[in-house]
This record gives C-alpha cells, structure tokens and sequence, in this order.
C-alpha cells in the first residue's frame, strides 16, 4: 500500500543536487524548489532512500524524509501560489 511522505532536501554541489531531485520526481510531485511529496510502497521508499545515501555527501547535505498520514492532509493550509495536490481517486472492478 502507497504511503504519502514529505522530502526536502539540501544539497550543496549542483550535480548531486540534479541527480537526487530527478530520483525524487520519479517518485513523487516537486511543491517547492527543494521539497517533494511521495506516494511510495514501502519497498520504493527503501529504494529511494538506499540511492539517496549513495548520491548526497553526508557531511555536508540532507535529505529529510517525513511520513505524512491522512489526517495531516486534512488540516493543510495554502497561502499565495501553494496549493494542495489534489485528491486522485482509484478504482477497482472486481
């Protein structure tokens, strides 16, 4: 089952930068420059994570990974230019 998980990161060098911001934007939609919403399976999330630690220094950059549950999403706030993602509806035939 998919979990939604907030990234954000800070990376100093410009190519680990490019190379972390695509892996997360295969997996997720940008909301800020270096922020990211995740819909992942447990099993990506450790993909993700596994391959961030092979691209960030970590001695000099981050990556905070937060799972986020459906009742945060029910009390989000938008103000200028945010807006929420917007709900997608799945359906299954049986």
């Amino acid at each position: 089952m998919a979990v939604t998980h907030l990234a954000a990161y800070d990376v100093t060098e410009d190519q680990r930068r490019a190379q972390l911001a695509a892996l997360l934007q295969a997996f997720g939609d940008r909301i800020q420059y270096s922020v990211f919403l995740l819909n992942t399976t447990p099993e990506e999330l450790e993909h993700i994570k596994t391959r961030a630690a092979e691209i960030i220094d970590e001695d000099t950059d981050s990556l905070w990974i937060i799972r986020q549950c459906a009742g945060c999403w029910n009390d989000v706030s938008c103000i200028g230019q945010a807006a929420p993602p917007a709900r997608v509806l799945h359906y299954a035939v049986l």
